[in-house]
């Protein structure tokens, strides 16, 4: 094949120089899952302290395991969690495509070109063959048989129409070595290496091959990935120098694992970001939480804005360890987010976990939300707190009883009529107008304010602990509703 080397000078003329370029590269081949976005996060992290370019690269070269919403769900989990690119199949950019499906005619280019350079050969072998063949040492992987094939025999095959592949040409001899940015200096014997398949049979590329020619022509200077790809960065360095081309610098981050045994999967339930967004986890704790997954910045601060990230965030603090994913922590910094949202903003985000218990159109969405700000970790656990506003739930006389508050069958049914009597009269029903006719009456009645309060709380709400107190619950559940539940609570006492 005649090579159209302006072409390759065009494509490298376009490429980006002197800036920090860093690329989130995501199969559309299910949904986020938390090492996912922590590597997107520490890519984007790292574009943003450096003044850098964030790239969104969407690799879609293995078309079998394609899910049809998946980069929907990629471009929603992105923008939900801040990480705005600054280049990207969305919104273009200086060196598109940025789909690798759309830049298929690119990698049979640079394939014929590695050939040329004596970096990658013809693989004319089937599939029997390949099982059939091993290295000297006796090790199962290709033999690189069809490497030794002279330009005849070559050219015999081509011409008669035998389907090939296009392997990469690992040398026999010696070692590669290669750097990254937590591991440090790594040296792979190169007997160790397989000629591994850069373009299949059918002119796609494998992920090995395409990632490299597009994170060299997309300038990518820094290239965060999972800590299971260093087995296969010799190869990946073996290509960029067969080339001539620059090596980026290289992040392998170690697993996230759900103990010290397991890594986390969503094959075995482990929650992806739409799980913990559907579980009542706020996006911002998430992507706080999933920040400190086996990164420090030093210190004892732990609760960070993402701003705040983009201008400490340092590659040297990510730990060599696998991080355990701890939901007992990720509760901790969810509450803590939840507490420091305005009271309208967490009634927003409150509201439609509310209205799955209270039915009622007219319900006191904030004052209700007001309640609960401070009582939970996540919003699932508002439904089952605020139940007894839509209904009043089945209750005995015994909650009336309660040592502490000294409520007794007696000094209850005395409150509750007392109460009963002064909440018909009362003009304005707002929480002073309540708070302060209910402590005028303990001290009419004698009574300790606990004495008083206990009783009516447990007629409001049926229950022995709820989010709020007496005073908050009967003024939600308005003066009506209140006298009604207060005159059953009496009607128990009977």
């Amino acid at each position: 094949m005649a090579l159209d080397y302006k072409w390759f000078e065009e494509m490298e003329a376009r490429i980006p120089k002197g800036e920090v370029r860093t690329r989130f590269a995501p199969s559309p081949t299910g949904y986020m899952h938390v090492g996912n976005l922590r590597t997107a996060l520490y890519t984007y992290l790292i574009a943003r302290v450096n003044g850098g370019k964030f790239i969104l690269r969407i690799e879609d070269t293995d078309q079998k395991r394609l899910v049809g919403d998946a980069v929907k769900v990629i471009y929603e989990t992105m923008a939900r969690c801040g990480l705005s690119h600054d280049e990207g199949p969305d919104v273009g950019g200086p060196v598109g495509p940025y789909i690798q499906t759309d830049r298929r005619d690119f990698y049979g280019k640079y394939a014929e070109l590695l050939i040329e350079k004596g970096g990658a050969y013809r693989c004319f072998c089937n599939k029997d063959d390949e099982e059939a063949s091993s290295d000297d040492k006796g090790f199962a992987k290709y033999d690189g048989r069809c490497s030794r094939l002279s330009p005849e025999e070559i050219q015999a095959k081509l011409d008669a129409g035998v389907p090939y592949v296009i392997r990469q040409k690992i040398p026999r001899e010696g070692s590669t070595t290669f750097s990254d940015e937590i591991f440090g200096e790594i040296t792979c014997p190169n007997d160790s290496l397989d000629d591994n398949v850069l373009i299949k049979s059918d002119g796609l590329p494998t992920y090995n091959f395409a990632n490299v020619i597009d994170d060299h022509l997309m300038g990518i200077t820094h290239v965060v990935r999972g800590s299971e790809y260093l087995s296969s960065a010799p190869k990946y360095d073996l290509l960029y120098k067969s080339f001539g081309w620059d090596i980026p610098k290289y992040i392998h981050c170690p697993p996230v694992m759900r103990d010290a045994h397991n890594k986390m999967s969503k094959r075995h339930g482990d929650p992806s970001y739409e799980d913990l967004l559907a579980q009542g986890y706020l996006s911002d704790a998430v992507v706080n939480y999933v920040a400190l997954l086996g990164w420090s910045p030093g210190g004892e601060q732990e609760i960070y804005s993402l701003d705040e990230l983009c201008r400490i965030f340092n590659i040297h603090g990510i730990s060599k360890s696998p991080a355990i994913f701890d939901i007992v922590k990720l509760n901790y910094f969810n509450s803590e987010y939840i507490r420091a949202l305005t009271p309208e903003a967490f009634a927003k985000e409150a509201e439609p976990y509310i209205r799955q218990a209270v039915k009622k159109p007219d319900a006191d969405i904030a004052g209700i939300a007001a309640l609960l700000q401070q009582r939970c970790e996540k919003l699932t656990d508002i439904p089952e707190k605020i139940g007894f506003f839509d209904e009043l739930p089945e209750y005995t006389a015994d909650l009336f009883v309660h040592k502490k508050s000294k409520s007794t069958p007696e000094t209850a049914a005395k409150a509750l009529t007392e109460t009963i009597a002064m909440f018909e009269a009362l003009p304005e029903w707002t929480d002073t107008a309540i708070h302060d006719c209910l402590i005028a009456k303990a001290v009419e009645l004698g009574m300790k304010n606990a004495t008083l309060m206990w009783p009516v709380r447990i007629a409001a709400a049926g229950l022995a602990v709820t989010p709020g107190g007496a005073v908050e619950i009967c003024r939600i559940l308005g003066k009506d509703e209140t006298i009604r539940r207060l005159k059953v609570g009496l009607e128990k006492l009977a």
